[in-house]
Order: structure tokens, then sequence, then C-alpha cells
């Protein structure tokens, strides 16, 4: 599989890399600072650019069949700033599955009915802010004809690969506090195989 993984110099799209490359994929990686690129091989290859250049998101998905998008918030608007770029992008090249990394505040909320999670009472978080630029990311692609999938992880330490957790479509595991970095790539990764949550929010917690 031809894989594009945006986001690939983070802790989750590290990961989700590590994962792709071990299966032999073919994986493409846009990345700012291709010095940050670790065990590299024939593999992946490596282009340096920026995802809110139009051209530059447009070239790298040349070939590709499966966008991978890790990007985090990072205190900016990148997230949502390039979202629409992707999503033209993926059209005008006929590139239909993409598989993001979003955040449980995003998930629909158990106690108050109409909200998500991070506008209601269940959120802990002192500042929405990166919730709510996931927010716009989603609305983007909920409004395109894209077959997404978000990864909503709550808490997120760098943890350890335990291999088992709880997952479900559009709400947070009740109970759940954290999943690792490392089950939390493996799960997103394994979306590729899957369609079982298409075109929906997955919560994902131990």
């Amino acid at each position: 599989m031809k894989i594009l993984l945006l986001g690939a110099t983070g802790r989750v799209g590290s990961e989700i890399a590590a994962h792709a490359r071990s299966e032999g994929h073919s994986l493409t990686v846009l990345v700012r600072h291709p010095e940050k690129i670790e065990n590299r091989d024939e593999s992946i290859t490596i282009v340096q650019g920026n995802v809110l250049n139009q051209l530059d998101i447009s070239q790298v998905m040349l070939g590709n069949e499966v966008v991978i998008c890790a990007l985090g918030t990072d205190g900016d608007t990148t997230l949502s700033d390039c979202m629409p770029l992707i999503v033209e992008a993926m059209n005008n090249h006929g590139i239909k599955r993409i598989i993001t990394i979003g955040t449980a505040g995003i998930l629909n909320s158990k106690t108050n009915q109409g909200l998500l999670r991070y506008q209601s009472s269940e959120s802990k978080r002192r500042t929405t802010r990166a919730a709510e630029e996931h927010h716009k990311a989603y609305l983007i692609l909920k409004q395109s004809d894209l077959e997404w999938t978000i990864v909503c992880p709550t808490y997120l330490p760098l943890g350890e690969a335990v291999g088992t957790y709880r997952v479900e479509r559009d709400y947070l595991p009740d109970g759940g506090t954290e999943i690792s970095v490392y089950d939390t790539a493996a799960f997103a990764y394994h979306q590729l195989k899957s369609r079982e949550y298409m075109r929906s929010r997955v919560g994902i917690a131990y």
C-alpha cells in the first residue's frame, strides 16, 4: 500500500510510520525538517515541505492510495487551515481514505446531550483551544465525501504498548482516562485494513 503520512515526526506519527515500514508499505512523509526522520531506508520517501502550502500538499499526494494525518495543534491553527487543502488534493487525485488523530474532546458527551465532550461538564481541561481546533478539522471532513476515520484518544502519555484497550464509536468508553501513544498508533494504523469505523470518530482508552 502507498501511504502518505502527515505529522510523521510527532509522537503518534512516528509510531504509525514504524508500523507501516515494518509491514513493507511504501511510505511518503511531508515534513518541514527532514533531519528529524530517523531510520531512513528505501521504504520511506521524505519530502520537505509545508502542509499549509497547497502546491506541496498536491504534489505529495501523487501516487499515494491513503492518507494518515497525525498533525498536532501546537498552539496554532495549522490543523484546521491545512485540512481544506488536504481534502481538495485528495479529491483532485482520486484518493478517498483518510485516517486522522483527533482528541477525545470532540467525541459526543454522555452527560450533556447535543454537546461534544469539550463543551460539556465531562471536560477536565482548563483550556479548550486544542479541542476547538480538532473540532474544526472534524467538521471539514464530515462535510466532505471522503472515507474518513478520526481516532480520538483521551489523555495520551507515552506509556507502553499494552495491546488491549476499549474503543467506542463517537463516544469515549466509560471510565476511560488514558491510552498510550503506542496503542493509539497501533489502532490508527490497523484502520487501514478496516472499514468498521468509516466516517466515524472513535474513542479509545484503557
